[in-house]
């Protein structure tokens, strides 16, 4: 029997099907989950995106039944998870590490989730070389894993985590030990079948490039929670958070205080002088705030009546399409300009040079001021990790 479409779930839609209520998680006298409240579309390509210890892992593993919730409750489909040993979830689960069967070959390996579950022999021969045609390794069946590159080796760990039609997929840092070219390569590769067959798919990575690429939605944890949930652009344009800013792609922040409300921006005053900025997370005359601006949102040589401040070039960085400069500002703040290779050429810098740039106001977003204090201004404070 062919493998079709209509054998995986249908195209993302708002029917949740995973759902996570008050889910909490203590090792002795650590809190490596807190209260997280969290729903999975069906059809939904939903990433965890933090950085190591934050809760990621944990709360994945406590999806797949590797871990038991210290409080809360998961439900697949309506029905409750938590009664349910890890091998009774029917949840397709795939590792950094592959975890294939070495004494197997590629197509014993597939097979095995399906000879568990008592699937006629014949059935699970049509449905082992369907799938492996699927991951694009028709005719690898006969091969054992030590015979198989990295990307082959992680196609077999997908093709063995699909074959039985999960409702779920989890993947947690599938892709960590696979180098620059095929990490690329197979994030096509995963995104085709998950758009293809409206696969639900939790996935775990603190690559931000990775997460912005694949995701419909990301999730952001740290030390335990989540800061903001939504999709790479609004997380990456409207961050909510400095550490959310700071979590995907670069950025540059000023601290200061919000002294005047204008419509939907603020006026903020900093050490650089008095910065304009959209009001992303609704602060009031008085509040503590950051202003975050990304490192493309910068233009060199073009002040605006605001947001204009001057530095010296500390630090020129060839990235090929693109040029990272570094500049001190007069208070001694360093900040992070990209400039494409068009601007750079007909602009060019060099070290020591003195120059001004600023900023739209929309372009900017003015946050609650959640960040550490400089060590240097701070000896007695310990800088916050985002573990």
């Amino acid at each position: 029997m062919a493998v079709t479409i209509a054998d995986f779930p249908a195209p993302l839609d708002k029917a949740p099907t995973l759902e996570l209520t008050g889910v909490r998680k203590i090792f002795g006298d650590t809190t490596a989950v807190a209260d997280l409240d969290l729903a999975l579309c069906r059809g939904e390509f939903l990433t965890f995106l933090g950085p190591s210890g934050s809760g990621k892992t944990t709360t994945l593993a406590m999806v797949a039944g590797l871990e038991k919730p210290t409080a809360g409750t998961i439900t697949l489909d309506g029905l409750p998870l938590d009664p349910l040993p890890a091998y009774r979830r029917n949840i397709g689960v795939v590792f950094q590490n592959y975890a294939l069967f070495p004494h197997m070959t590629v197509a014993g390996n597939v097979a095995f989730p399906l000879e568990m579950r008592g699937v006629d022999r014949q059935e699970i021969a049509t449905r082992v070389n369907e799938t492996l045609t699927l991951v694009g390794l028709p005719g690898f069946g006969a091969r054992y894993p030590a015979q198989l590159s990295g990307g082959q080796q992680q196609r077999v760990a997908l093709a063995r985590a699909i074959v039985f039609r999960p409702p779920l997929l989890l993947m947690d840092e599938p892709l960590g030990a696979l180098d620059k070219r095929l990490r690329a390569q197979m994030q096509i590769e995963i995104m085709r079948l998950h758009r293809e067959f409206g696969l639900s798919v939790l996935y775990v990575t603190h690559d931000q490039e990775e997460a912005l690429v694949m995701s419909d939605r990301i999730a952001v944890f740290n030390a335990g929670r989540i800061e903001q949930v939504g999709t790479a652009q609004e997380l990456y344009e409207r961050p909510q958070t400095p550490f959310v800013a700071g979590s995907l792609g670069d950025s540059n922040f000023f601290r200061g205080k919000v002294r005047a409300i204008e419509g939907a921006h603020c006026l903020v005053e900093t050490e650089e002088g008095m910065l304009n900025a959209y009001n992303t997370a609704g602060l009031r005359i008085g509040d503590a705030a950051v202003v975050a601006i990304r490192p493309e949102r910068l233009r060199i040589g073009e002040p605006t009546a605001l947001n204009s401040i001057t530095g010296n070039v500390s630090e020129i960085i060839y990235l090929g399409a693109r040029r990272k400069c570094l500049l001190r500002t007069g208070s001694g703040h360093e900040v992070i300009v990209l400039q494409n290779a068009e601007s750079a050429e007909g602009m060019p810098l060099h070290q020591g040079a003195r120059i001004t740039f600023g900023w739209q106001a929309r372009d900017a977003n003015v946050l609650f001021d959640q960040m550490p204090e400089p060590v240097e201004t701070a000896p007695n404070r310990r800088p916050r990790t985002g573990d």
